[in-house]
């Protein structure tokens, strides 16, 4: 039995404690590692009837080249099978999916100084086999890892409608403009927003395996050796000495 089949046949207290140790996040650098993030993109929307086939079977946009985005895979037991793509929209660098989209409701917040994480692009593996309960949890996670790691003043969320429940309960959001057209997909998305310092606390109190060391945190997120990072760390030292880690 393999590590992902001893997995599945645990408790689900025991599942939260081991779930950790069997994910691994894993930064797409390399033109083999996004194509195979833009493939799973495609067989995730299609599936769920949020896009209209194509012929190259692929979704990408440019925002997946932005210097202040970071596209990660999730892996279960070595195989993929989740993906999110994290934006960082500052005063420096404005420029996010969701800034696209609801500019009149985030260019406020930017003007006021506002570090925005804007998590985009999250979809999983719709064949049955690497789908459970928890992986919506352990993708999203890393939305508020940035948000440590940036010392973000608010985290978003674009989700359709019937998912803003969720997103309200685990993390904390509330909507904040209605539904509109997304480029590219058939289904309109609304906008959610949380104030990541005034509620962190009590999403980590509820979820503890959603928090996290600087040490994870800079190892995701800093770039690596001979690229340079267009947005670095806010306030590094604060976030360092208030760095939570996961419990079990």
């Amino acid at each position: 039995m393999g590590t992902g089949d001893q997995f599945r046949h645990t408790g689900a207290a025991q599942r939260k404690i081991d779930l950790l140790d069997l994910i691994d996040y894993r930064l797409a650098e390399t033109g083999v590692e996004k194509e195979e993030i833009y493939r799973l993109r495609y067989r995730a929307y299609l599936h769920e009837g949020t896009i209209e086939p194509n012929a190259e079977q692929r979704i990408t946009d440019r925002f997946d080249d932005l210097g202040n985005s970071w596209i990660f895979g999730v892996y279960f037991d070595g195989v993929l099978a989740s993906s999110v793509r994290i934006t960082i929209a500052s005063p420096e660098f404005p420029v996010s999916p969701s800034m696209d989209v609801f500019a009149d409701v985030l260019e406020p917040e930017i003007a006021k100084g506002k570090v925005i994480v804007d998590p985009t692009r999250f979809v999983a593996e719709p064949d049955g086999d690497m789908r459970f309960a928890e992986l919506p949890y352990m993708t999203l996670r890393l939305a508020y890892l940035a948000c440590g790691y940036f010392n973000a003043d608010i985290g978003l969320a674009t989700v359709r409608a019937e998912h803003q429940a969720f997103y309200a309960r685990v993390f904390m959001h509330r909507p904040i403009a209605p539904p509109r057209q997304y480029p590219g997909l058939t289904k309109p998305i609304s906008l959610m927003a949380v104030d990541y310092p005034a509620m962190r606390d009590r999403v980590f109190a509820r979820y503890p395996y959603l928090a996290s060391s600087y040490f994870e945190r800079r190892m995701l997120f800093e770039r690596r050796r001979g690229q340079v990072a267009s947005v670095t760390p806010l306030k590094q030292v604060a976030v360092a000495r208030t760095a939570i880690v996961p419990s079990s």
